[in-house]
C-alpha cells in the first residue's frame, strides 16, 4: 500500500513539473512563435499579429497591450463581437500563454 501511495505522489509531482515547464515555456515564447497562436489566432489576426483587413484587430497595438489581463482572458475564453470563444477549445494555461504574449509584446 505504501508503494502505491508513493507511485501516486511521484506521478502527481511529475505532472506538476510538466505543467510548470509548459507555462514557463509559453511565457518565454514570442506570441507569433506560439503554436497555439499559429493554429488558432493567426488566420484572423495575421502571422505577425498585426491584424487583418476584415479580420481580427492588431494584437501588437498599444491599446490591446494595455488591456487588463483578466479582460483579455475573458475575451479569448468567452469571445466578443466576431471573436469566437475558445474556452472549450483551449486550456486555461494555453489562453494564459496567449495573454502573456500579447501583454508582453513578444512578437518577432
Amino acid at each position: 500500500m505504501k508503494t502505491f501511495r508513493l507511485v501516486i505522489r511521484l506521478g502527481g509531482l511529475l505532472a506538476a513539473i510538466f505543467v510548470v515547464s509548459a507555462l514557463s515555456q509559453a511565457a518565454e515564447t514570442p506570441l507569433t512563435d506560439n503554436a497555439v497562436y499559429r493554429n488558432n489566432c493567426a488566420k484572423c489576426h495575421g502571422k505577425t499579429a498585426g491584424g487583418r483587413l476584415f479580420g481580427g484587430p492588431s494584437l501588437v497595438s498599444d491599446k490591446v497591450r494595455a488591456t487588463p489581463e483578466d479582460e483579455l482572458m475573458s475575451i479569448i475564453t468567452n469571445g466578443k463581437g466576431h471573436m469566437p470563444k475558445y474556452g472549450g477549445k483551449l486550456s486555461e494555461a494555453e489562453i494564459r500563454g496567449l495573454v502573456e504574449g500579447i501583454r508582453g509584446g513578444n512578437t518577432k
